[in-house]
């Protein structure tokens, strides 16, 4: 079964720096893209940044150039590295991973919450 475990989440002032981690367990990581979501109150969820089987990278235009997606395929892990934060980038954040073999078969974390304050 696949489980994805969560961390790194907490509250930071603006242009403040946090980095995330995600532990994936019970999948074949190398066959899954891995990202990074963010869903705050009243909105829907989002993709912050993706990184694919091949280590190809997509981020948001809200990310780009201040967070980092970056995997471990020997530990099974995805980081986040976000910097220069904004109170809008207050949210939760779920890892998500996308079996490559398969369509529309993500697995979700259960969200860590990223609150910056101005």
């Amino acid at each position: 079964q696949v489980h994805l475990e969560e961390s790194g989440g907490g509250l930071v002032h603006s242009g403040g720096s946090l980095t995330l981690s995600c532990e994936a367990s019970g999948i074949n990581f190398r066959q899954y893209h891995m990202g990074w979501y963010r869903q705050s109150i009243g909105k829907e969820r989002e993709l912050v940044a993706r990184i694919g089987i091949g280590g190809d990278r997509v981020y948001a235009d809200s990310a780009e150039g201040r967070f980092t997606i970056s995997k471990d395929n020997t530990k099974h892990m995805v980081y986040l590295e976000m910097n220069n934060l904004k109170p809008e980038d207050t949210a939760v954040y779920y890892c998500n991973a996308l079996d490559a073999r398969r369509v529309n078969a993500h697995t979700w974390g259960q969200g860590t919450q990223v609150t910056v304050l101005s």
